[in-house]
């Protein structure tokens, strides 16, 4: 119960930044593309509890990886370019945890050069004096940041509805195909268990996860 609690407090502080700036991110380049609705929501903000979702946060403490939060309301009709806009509005989402896993392995490596005999996550430290203190928990949670910013970006792109993935994927398409593309929507979220139940995390994701962030860290 303990080791709970502690991952718990660990992943809270990078899950918070990972979804507020993922749904921040989709409400701003919406308000700069020509739609102010997620500005006139009070979405255009990093403030997390304007953005959380309370079953899609248990997921995370779950799933200790990916879950999600509430989406930003985003009318394409308000869009200059409705098809590409919203493309490039569900770009910004994955598009922000691939910058904040950057920076966060920037931070990493950072804590390393400063302090190298700082223990990885599964090393279990038992430091409780001097700087470590404060480093060691701190270091897990940019760890804890890196992968779970690439895991959103990555499972966000899988192109199935409601994932940005799809969104993006009717943008790149000519019209008639993005159309029929579209029909599948109201099944998107039985897709999307399907996926996850046959193991499409576990043959898709994570090998690109692991891949990115071996390149990271």
């Amino acid at each position: 119960m303990e080791q709970v609690i502690q991952d718990i407090a660990l992943m809270l502080v990078p899950m918070l930044f990972a979804v507020s700036f993922h749904e921040a991110a989709h409400g701003y380049v919406a308000d700069r593309l020509g739609d102010p609705t997620a500005r006139l929501a009070g979405r255009l903000t990093l403030n997390p509890f304007k953005h959380l979702d309370l079953v899609g946060t248990i997921v995370f403490v779950v799933t200790r990886m990916i879950g999600w939060a509430k989406p930003v309301p985003v009318n394409p009709f308000n869009l200059r370019d409705p098809k590409r806009g919203l493309m490039w509005v569900s770009v910004a989402g994955p598009g922000s945890n691939l910058v904040l896993a950057i920076i966060s392995a920037i931070i990493f490596r950072l804590l390393l050069w400063y302090e190298p005999s700082l223990p990885m996550m599964s090393e279990l430290p038992e430091i409780k004096t001097g700087s470590s203190f404060f480093l060691v928990p701190l270091f897990h949670m940019i760890q804890i940041s890196v992968v779970m910013n690439i895991a959103l970006a990555v499972f966000n792109c899988l192109p199935i509805p409601p994932l940005d993935g799809s969104k993006i994927l009717m943008g790149l398409l000519p019209l008639d195909k993005a159309q029929a593309f579209a029909r599948i929507e109201p099944y998107g979220f039985i897709l999307l268990l399907g996926f996850i139940f046959l193991g499409g995390v576990d043959f898709l994701i994570r090998p690109i996860m692991n891949l990115v962030i071996r390149l990271l860290l």
